[in-house]
């Protein structure tokens, strides 16, 4: 199992421009399910910083994210909203999960 985290903080006047574009990844994910893929994104309590949590059985399905065009407007307008923090990505290695990818 691959797994990622990525940070970042928007500016304020762009946090509800990014719920938007996150949330038409999510439509997008779920009118063309990706096979062993968990992709989750979430808001922190100061409005601005955001949290994804990609899941994927390989390194492959964990790609196919990139294939989305819905994602690749996500990007590019986080990039060019000029955010405050820019997104960092974490690798995390998995210990267990209640289910199976």
């Amino acid at each position: 199992m691959k797994a990622v985290q990525v940070r970042y903080k928007v500016k304020p006047e762009y946090a509800e421009q990014n719920k938007a574009n996150i949330q038409a990844v999510m439509q997008s994910l779920k009118e063309n399910p990706v096979p062993g893929l968990y992709y989750a994104a979430y808001n922190l309590e100061d409005g601005q910083t955001f949290v994804h949590v990609n899941l994927a059985k390989d390194e492959e399905t964990l790609k196919k994210i990139n294939d989305l065009a819905a994602f690749l407007n996500f990007r590019k307008g986080l990039k060019e909203s000029g955010p405050i923090e820019p997104p960092q990505a974490t690798n995390m290695e998995p210990v267990a999960a209640g289910w199976e990818l």
